[in-house]
Order: structure tokens, then C-alpha cells, then sequence
């Protein structure tokens, strides 16, 4: 008979527990050992490859701009900016990389906490376009400066010989609402156009960005490439834009316009391709394209003479005397004058009680004497022959009251008044046709902008074709190489060739006969125009003058405003002259070079 023995059992119990735990611990790791290399490996995987390599975009190159001659107006240069990681910054360098930086104390937290919602490991810029020096300094105290990088970026390189300012624009950091529209081609801090063509033009000379893969250590310092960079993306530069502007005439207008406020555009009058525009004054683009201080923006904006102001599309003014050829056209196409009719002129008109003054008695003439002449009385009473109703439907067939739709987003329609419009300013019983008068002669309550006169005298030298007023011509595609031309739509205004002839007849006397701008005159090459004085309520008119030319053939249609200084003839009309001049010089000189290079490839 065998004697229970308790120790024996309880030490068979604990080896069978041991046992149990031993290989149940077994189980439950190649389990895990399978959940881990086998059904989760890609997620795991995953995470390995997210936490040692580093996504960094490749900023592309933006487009750059040629004027119609392939000259190079706007060129990209290298920049240097101050960038913090912030998954390896260290808070404690805050106070000495403010100091040396120039930023004020709390400043680098304030742009971490603005750009928390973006990934950890995305740069966040904190000083744009810092000089060599610093840049050096950022570079050599590296290893102090856990999570300070130095980030070399494009900035724009812009011509010193002329401005352009309002016409190729600026860009600035894009804005938070725009940046949560579209993610998927910027991230915070980088720039955009904000106006001009920068702005018009931004989808393609913006590129798409590219993307490269670098391994990281356990501290998040980048040791190499991650397969060798076969899995980058390059980044793929933005489209080179080929502008309509004649570089020399650019010039030769901003020279003319220099101590004066207001505006010229130059078109060809066949295509709308704006050869030359001014909007005097005008600003540096240097001082707001990149790092701009508060003072000098400040400066800027607070400036009385406005020089962020577009005078060429964005400031409306009465078109004075210029509007009596639309006048003259009105009537004519309508019959209810033809080019022998004539009208009295004995210095003044009255209607009513007031008297409206002209600048000289012309006795009995026609209307193409009226235009060579500039008689105010011949169209004080012409209007009341047009009729209020078809005067303004003529206005609004040649574009006015509306945008030209020219390819910038700064532009405003003007006034063309009409009949709905007087009643909803001043009521049905507020005006009389005593407000007829004025608009007579291009004053009182319509107001027009350079581009739209522009336009105008283009459709007036074209027979009433033209395309729609345009800065680009094409873009380079970055891809291919090659020009790809824009296509705008034609404008045509169907007015008869006969009263075309008669219009044009007058305004080749405005300068030819003994009209109102003979000083302007040229041996040689024949321009046709058409003065204007804008009346101004707030200090001395402003002189206006249109033009076209050569009259046999026309090439160059011009519109021009100079502000508070006069008459059309004294002030504007050689401004005009100057721009025509330059222009066809211009094309000369590049059909004498044409023929030269036929000459000696066929040599």
C-alpha cells in the first residue's frame, strides 16, 4: 500500500502549471510573431518606412516672361530662407534665432501655432530671402540649431530699365482660405501671384511641385536617399510666358510719363496685342515681391499720388472731346446726318436758361470739319439728333459700360449712362434733357477707362474689328518646348466702311489739316487722332488724346490720359507721338534684321 505523498503532488501541480504558462506564452508569441510578420507585416511595414524616411517637396521653378521679341522681362533668382522642422526643433534656441534673425520675441512660437494643423515634419518658414551672411552663419551654428534649416527658394529677378509694375504685378504668401482650396499644389508659406499677370497667369507659371525621399536616424537628421532617389519625383517648371509688350515702346512711354500721374495703353489694332501700358505713377517691384518691411509697405499704400493704382484699367473719368467721334459715328450710321449736313456755330449753344460755351465760332460746318475742329456746339445739338436711347446703344456696341475683359483681374466697367440709369440716380422727374448737353462733348455723367478709349480707337482704325485687348500672347509648355499661342475672340462691330471713312477723314485733320493737334504732325509717317479735355471738379483737367497710325495703314492705336495739367494737345497728344514713333522704329528695325538674316541664309 503506497503512502500519499502531498510535496510530490503539489510539486507535479506547480511543474504542470509551469508547463502550461511556458507554452502558452509560447503560443500566444508565434501568434503574435504571425499577426506581426505575416498579417500585418505591410502595415507595420509602413510605419517602419514613415518614421526613418523624410518627405521633402521640390519647389519648381515659375515661369518667366519675354516680351513679343523673346527680350527677357521678368527671370527667376535663388533665395535663401530660414526654415525650423518641427519635430526636431528645440523651443529653447527661440530666444537667440529671433535675435539674430531680426524677429520680434514670441514670434517663432506664434508661426508654429498658425501652421499646427500641417504635418510635424513639414518646414515652416520664418524668414524669407535672408542675405548671404546669415545664411552662412545658419549653415556653420548647424549642429547648435537642432531642427533650423537652411531652404534655398526662387525669388523673382526683375529688369532695372523699366516698370511694368501693373502689368506683370507681385506675388505674396498665400492666404489661408486659398490654401485650404487648393492643398493639393501649395503648402503654407509659399507664394502666389497676387495681382497683375502673376496673378491672371498663376495656374501655369506656378509648375507642379516635386517630391524627394530621404532616410532619417532615430534623431530625425537625414543620413542619404532613400532608394537611391529612384522613387523622387521631379518637379516640373511653370510655363514661360511670351507677353504682347514692345519692350523699347514700354520704355519710351515710361520716359514720357515720368513726374506725371495717368495713363497710356498702345494696341495693335488688328490683333488687341497691347504693345505698350503706363499708370503713372508706378511702384518698385523689388520693394513688394519679396520681403517687404511695414514701413515701406506702409509707405507705399499711404501714398497720396496712389501708385498701387491701375490709371489704365481701374480709373474712370469723362472722355471729353474723344467721345465726339462716337457721337459723330451714331449720327452718321443712323442718317440723321450725312457728311455734307452742317450745323451753326456762333460760339455758344443755349438751352433753357444756361448757355454752354465753344472755344471758338465756326460758322456753318460738317462733321468732318467738327472733329477737325473739336466744335463743342456742333455736338451740343447733335446729341438731341441722335436721340438719348441710340447714343448710348452705340456707347455700349463699341464697349463701353462694360469690361474689356483684358487679362487682368483689376479692371471696373465705367459709366455709359442711360436712360435707366438717370432714373435710378436721380428719379424720372430728377433730370431733364438738359443733361443731354454734356454728354455731348464726352462730359458730365460718363466716364470711361483708358483701355476701353484704347479699344475703341482700335475698332475706328480696324473698320470695327479687332480681338479682345491682351497682355500674353502664348506660353512655352514646360514639358514639350514648344509655343502654344493664345486664341482670344474677335470683336466686330458692324458699322458701314462710308461712315468708318468720314470719322477717320476728320481725325486725319486733327493732325494733318489745321485741327487741334497739328504740332504733333510728322513729314512722313501720317497719324490720325483726337484730342480731349476731362473736365474735373477737383483741380485742373485732365488732357486726353486717341490716335492711330499710319492712317494709310494702321499698326498702332494709342489712348492716353495725363492728370490735372490741361489740354489734350499741350499735354497728351505728344506722349501719343513719341509711343507711335518708337513703335514703328521698332518695326522697321526688326523687318530690316528679318530681311538681313533671309538675306545671308540665302547667301
Amino acid at each position: 500500500m503506497r503512502i500519499f505523498d502531498r510535496s510530490n503532488a503539489d510539486y507535479l501541480l506547480r511543474k504542470r502549471i509551469l508547463s502550461l504558462v511556458v507554452y502558452g506564452s509560447a503560443v500566444i508569441f508565434v501568434i503574435y510573431l504571425i499577426q506581426l510578420q505575416i498579417i500585418n507585416h505591410q502595415y507595420f511595414e509602413s510605419k517602419v518606412v514613415e518614421n526613418s524616411i523624410k518627405t521633402l517637396y521640390l519647389n519648381p521653378l515659375r515661369g518667366i516672361f519675354y516680351d513679343r521679341n523673346f527680350e527677357k522681362i521678368v527671370d527667376n533668382r535663388i533665395a535663401y530662407s530660414i526654415v525650423i522642422i518641427p519635430t526636431e526643433y528645440d523651443k529653447k534656441n527661440n530666444e537667440i534665432l529671433e535675435k539674430v534673425l531680426g524677429l520680434q520675441s514670441g514670434y517663432i512660437d506664434k508661426i508654429i501655432a498658425e501652421n499646427s494643423k500641417q504635418p510635424k515634419h513639414l518646414p515652416i518658414r520664418i524668414k524669407r530671402d535672408v542675405d548671404y551672411a546669415l545664411a552662412v552663419w545658419i549653415e556653420e551654428n548647424n549642429s547648435f540649431l537642432k531642427g533650423v534649416k537652411l531652404q534655398t527658394e526662387n525669388q523673382r529677378l526683375f529688369r532695372k530699365d523699366v516698370a511694368m509694375s501693373h502689368i506683370i504685378g507681385y506675388m505674396r504668401e498665400i492666404s489661408k482660405s486659398q490654401y485650404e482650396a487648393e492643398k493639393e499644389f501649395y503648402n503654407l508659406g509659399d507664394f502666389v501671384g497676387h495681382v497683375g499677370i502673376e496673378r491672371f497667369y498663376e495656374k501655369i507659371l506656378r509648375g507642379k511641385k516635386g517630391v524627394s525621399f530621404v532616410i532619417v536616424d532615430a534623431t530625425r537628421k537625414e543620413v542619404g536617399l532613400y532608394n537611391d532617389g529612384a522613387n523622387d519625383i521631379q518637379a516640373i517648371k511653370g510655363a514661360d510666358l511670351i507677353l504682347t509688350i514692345d519692350i523699347e515702346t514700354q520704355k519710351a512711354a515710361e520716359r514720357a510719363f515720368e513726374g506725371k500721374r495717368g495713363a497710356l495703353v498702345a494696341i495693335d489694332p488688328k490683333t488687341g496685342e497691347i504693345i505698350a501700358m503706363v499708370s503713372s505713377p508706378w511702384f518698385d517691384l523689388d520693394a513688394v515681391s519679396s520681403v517687404t518691411f511695414k514701413e515701406v509697405w506702409n509707405s507705399i499704400v499711404n501714398d497720396p499720388q496712389k501708385p498701387l493704382f491701375n490709371r489704365a484699367t481701374m480709373s474712370p473719368n469723362p472722355p471729353g472731346s474723344t467721345f465726339k467721334i462716337l457721337a459723330s459715328i451714331a449720327a452718321l450710321e443712323e442718317g440723321v446726318i450725312d457728311e455734307n449736313t452742317t450745323i451753326f456755330c456762333g460760339g455758344a449753344f443755349k438751352f433753357g436758361d444756361k448757355v454752354f460755351k465753344c472755344h471758338g465760332a465756326h460758322g456753318s460746318i460738317n462733321v468732318v470739319k467738327a472733329i477737325e475742329k473739336s466744335c463743342n456746339v456742333f455736338y451740343y445739338q447733335l446729341i438731341f439728333k441722335i436721340g438719348f436711347d441710340r447714343w448710348t446703344a452705340y456707347g455700349r456696341k463699341f464697349g463701353f459700360g462694360s469690361k474689356t475683359n483684358i487679362d487682368l483681374f483689376e479692371e471696373i466697367s465705367g459709366i455709359m449712362p442711360s436712360r435707366e440709369y438717370f432714373n435710378k440716380r436721380y428719379g424720372p422727374r430728377g433730370w431733364t434733357d438738359g443733361f443731354l448737353v454734356s454728354l455731348g462733348i464726352g462730359q458730365g455723367e460718363v466716364n470711361v477707362t483708358q483701355i476701353q478709349l484704347a479699344q475703341f480707337v482700335s475698332l475706328v482704325a480696324n473698320n470695327g474689328k479687332t480681338r479682345r485687348p491682351h497682355l500674353v500672347k502664348g506660353y512655352i509648355n514646360p514639358l514639350t518646348g514648344e509655343y502654344k499661342e493664345i486664341n482670344y475672340p474677335e470683336i466686330n462691330v458692324e458699322i458701314s466702311q462710308k461712315t468708318f471713312d468720314i470719322v477717320k477723314k476728320g481725325m486725319f485733320l486733327v493732325v494733318n489739316g489745321y485741327g487741334t493737334a497739328g504740332r504733333i504732325r510728322h513729314p512722313e509717317i501720317k497719324i490720325a487722332g483726337k484730342t480731349g479735355t476731362s473736365q474735373n471738379p477737383h483741380g485742373e483737367d485732365h488732357a486726353l488724346f486717341i490716335a492711330f497710325a499710319p492712317f494709310e495703314d494702321p499698326k498702332i492705336a494709342v489712348s492716353v490720359l495725363v492728370e490735372n495739367v490741361g489740354y489734350g494737345a499741350t499735354h497728351a497728344a505728344p506722349i501719343a507721338r513719341e509711343v507711335i514713333l518708337t513703335y514703328l522704329n521698332q518695326l522697321n528695325k526688326n523687318k530690316e534684321t528679318k530681311n538681313y538674316n533671309i538675306a545671308m541664309s540665302n547667301f
